[in-house]
Order: C-alpha cells, then structure tokens, then sequence
C-alpha cells in the first residue's frame, strides 16, 4: 500500500446522496484507504444558480488534478435548457468506458438468476448519445448516430483487457448490425478484428433484441458484454434488476485520463433525509474506484466487508424480506455493520479478490483507416413537401441536369419512387438519391451546388443534404434495393 495520498474529488449530490455519500466515506476511512479527499458541489443547486450543465467551470479544473471522482446521484431539473450532468461529464473527460458489475447475491437477495454474475462494458462517448438532433420539418425529426473507429477499438480493447485482468473467459459483442449495416456493422467488425488478438478468450456475437432476451432469460451464458452507448444503457440497467436489484449496483467511467465512479440510480428525493437509502451502490462504486487508483487490497477489503453484511442479512428496507433477512437497518446503520466487518471474508457468497485495473486502462491506441481513394459519386437531397411522390418527381424531373440524375425518393427508409407501392404511409419529408450520369462516375463539389442551386430556382424546399462517397471503391452509404 502507498504512503502518498490519492488526490480524489467527491460529489454529494443530491437527493439521498448527502447520506449515501457520508457513509461511504467512513467506511473508506475506517479501512485507512490512503486518500486526499476534495469536495465539489455539482446538480440541482449549481443548475438553480443558472448554470445549464450543474457544473461550475473551476470544478472541471480541480476534477483533472484527482486520480478519481466520486460522484453521488445528483437531479437535473425538469423542463427545458438543462443539459445531462452525467453525459457531459463522460463526454468532456474523455470517459469512454462505463464499467457495470451485475451480479446476483443468492440466497441473501432475491433473483431468479441465482448463478448470474456479469460485467457489461459499455460505450460511453458516442453513437446516439452525441445528442445531436434536428427537426428538419413540422413532421420530421433527424438524430445522429454516430460510431467511429477509435470510440469502437477503445472500448472493445478496454473489454477484453478488462476480462483477461479479471480472469473472466469470454466477451460478447451486441449489435443490429442487420439493420444498422454501416455502423453497427463497422462496431461488430472492430469487435472480430481485435478480438482475434485475444486467443486466450472466447468471443461471441449476438443481435441486441435475441441477445437482450438471452440475458433475460440465461444471463449465466455471458460473462463479459460490450455494446454501443444506447444498448449498453439500456441493458446494464436491465441487467442490474435481474440481478437483483439496481440499488445495488455501482458503476465505472475510466478514461485515458480520469475516471468517475458512482451508483447506477438516481437522487431519490423522496427518501431523502430519512436515513432509510441504501448506500449499496455508492460503497461498491467507490470498491471500483480503489481497485482503479492502485489500491486493490483495499478494494477486496472493502468488498468483503460488505458482501459479510449482506450475507448476515443485515438488510436496507428495499431488500428487505422476512425470508432471508435478519435485520432491517438505516443508512447510518448498514455502514456502521461494514466497517464492523472489515477484515472478514463471506463464506456463501463468492469472496471479492480485484485486479489493479490502471494497469491497462491507459493503454488504449487505435489506427486510422488505410483508404487509398475516396470520391463522391452522388447526393441525397432530404426536400420538404406535402405533395405526392409521382409531383415531387415531375418537378425534380424537369430541373434538366447535366450532369446528375434522379434514380430514387425515398420516405423513412422506404423506397418510393420508381415504384410506390400503395399502402406505404409517408412523411413530409423525402431523401432524393442524386446519382452521376456516368455511372460510378466522380463528382466535384461544385457540380453538387449546381443541384443546390437549381432546387433554390424552383422554389423546392431541401432542409439536409448527405454526399455519397465511396471507399476504394466500396459504397459508404446505404444502398437502394435497385442497387444491391
């Protein structure tokens, strides 16, 4: 164990924060952990002072002098204008990674997936979580999902080095990449490369819809799951609850350059004040967040100690029940019975035994694409208007190009002209494939204002134009039926 104190910057939140938040600190004390501990005021007041993110400027500075940050649920007002807290802080750290534990504590908690112990490896910067949006018309609304390269190779790297640290045996990659051909698609194909890297450990890939049921239904068929931002959000919670409970839950941010660490749910105002919150996820994050910072004694210490509480049934009302439980207890009280028992291993309940975690999470590295030629061969017109396709392709038709052609509309998705079928409900809005005339034939930005400027003669209202391009000769863009 070092002798030199750990720069850690703690956030109490709000809600039932303050209380979880104390209690962690004391047992955290109470078990010598070496650390310099710096609180900062984040969420619900610093957003009433008339700050949209719930954080001050300075914070940021003290938060990248830390070594890790502590943070308590905190409550982001409703209405308008007030950004997620806990998206922004990701985002601008760098925070790749979310890092959740879902493990089941059979007989002592009550699951009907008593053998369930799973880690699910999230995405945590981009995909669909950029938040960007447009409306694009009254009927009409556009979100961007993004996937990249690097965001794709440093999480899934960060997965398999996490599972060989941690003596797990397989990783699992969840996309919808039968649908989502290009992003997800690229996201699966980074998956197979790296994991070919990994021989020691098993892979496997699922579609998220069968894979969510699988893990459902079966989630001791997997060990470890990577997934982009919004499935990995949506599945760590609803592996947590299968579990047994999300209250119980903490999670990790790790980033090449700081990490955060907090429990999975929210403020709970309504339980505020009561000293009847469970501190559940709080202690387990900050287990994360010992193991992450080089003090993983400390972080078996502490584990132990809380699974040797959870496994005498000294139990918070939320998992509280007269079958397995002995002893009903407060906030205050449940902490006390932690530090109580540090020193102490379970003896039903697997005993914790963590990996230093630092020492690959800064390791992460991604190559850039080896395209040798890129060109542009066409343009998707995204045009605004309530009259019917065969109208809207008769003006289109007319605009006499010289060097592009019309070779589809489209609605949703939908491919409606040529060939409409019927019963297709359409939108006000329609993606207008331009192609060039010579067939996959290069064209110049200046030919593709030419099409810009003769919409605007015609009065024709386009709101969103996306460019065609093709990647040593492969399309980068979805394809028409016509043009599989």
């Amino acid at each position: 164990m070092t002798s030199k104190l750990i720069p850690i910057v703690v956030a109490e939140g709000d809600g039932i924060g303050p209380e979880i938040m104390d209690v962690t600190l004391q047992i955290l004390k109470a078990a010598s952990a070496p650390l310099d501990i710096k609180k900062v005021e984040i969420g619900e007041k610093v957003y009433m002072r008339g700050v949209p993110t719930g954080i001050d400027p300075q914070t940021w500075d003290i938060i990248r002098t830390s070594k890790g940050f502590l943070k308590a649920p905190i409550t982001t007002p409703q209405g308008g204008g007030f950004k997620s807290l806990n998206v922004t802080i990701r985002t601008s750290l760098g925070l790749y990674a979310n890092i959740r534990p879902c493990v089941s504590y059979y007989p002592f908690v009550e699951t009907k997936h008593p053998k369930m112990d799973v880690i699910v490896v999230r995405e945590n910067e981009e995909d669909l979580y950029t938040g960007i949006e447009y409306r694009q018309t009254p009927d009409t609304f556009h979100a961007l999902k993004i996937i990249t390269r690097s965001g794709c190779e440093k999480i899934i790297r960060y997965a398999f080095d996490y599972a060989r640290a941690n003596g797990r045996k397989k990783v699992t990659c969840f996309t919808k990449d039968n649908i989502l051909k290009l992003s997800d698609g690229f996201f699966h194909k980074v998956f197979n490369d790296i994991a070919a890297e990994y021989t020691d450990l098993e892979n496997e890939h699922w579609i998220v819809d069968i894979g969510a049921a699988k893990l459902a239904d079966t989630p001791e068929a997997f060990d470890v799951i990577v997934l982009p931002n919004l499935y990995g959000d949506i599945l760590s919670d609803v592996a947590a609850q299968i579990a047994g409970s999300v209250g119980l839950a903490g999670s990790a941010n790790i980033g090449a350059h700081g990490a955060m660490f907090e429990a999975i749910h929210g403020s709970a105002p309504r339980r505020a004040g009561q000293n009847l919150a469970n501190p559940s996820g709080l202690i387990l994050a900050s287990v994360l967040m010992l193991a992450h910072v080089g003090l993983p004694d400390l972080a078996t210490l502490v584990h132990n100690a809380w699974l040797c509480t959870l496994e005498e049934g000294i139990h918070t009302y939320d998992i509280f029940k007269p079958n397995t439980s002995k002893q009903k207890v407060g906030t205050k009280e449940f902490g006390q019975a932690v530090i109580a028992r540090l020193g102490k291993v379970p003896h039903t309940l697997k005993s914790a035994n963590h990996a230093q975690q630092d020492s690959f999470s800064k390791k992460q590295s991604h190559k850039k694409m080896e395209i040798q030629k890129k060109e542009t061969i066409g343009i998707d017109v995204f045009i605004q208007s309530n009259e019917q396709v065969e109208e809207l392709q008769k003006k289109l038709a007319a605009l006499n190009l010289q060097d592009l052609q019309l070779t589809m509309i489209g609605n949703r998705g939908v491919k409606v002209w040529p060939n409409k079928m019927p019963e297709t409900c359409c939108s006000d809005t329609w993606r207008c494939r331009f192609l060039s005339k010579q067939k996959g034939g290069a064209l110049s930005h200046e030919q593709l204002v030419v099409l810009l400027q003769a919409l605007t003669s015609k009065g024709i209202d386009f709101v969103q134009t996306e460019n065609l391009c093709t990647f040593d000769g492969q399309p980068g863009y979805t394809l028409s039926q016509d043009e599989q």
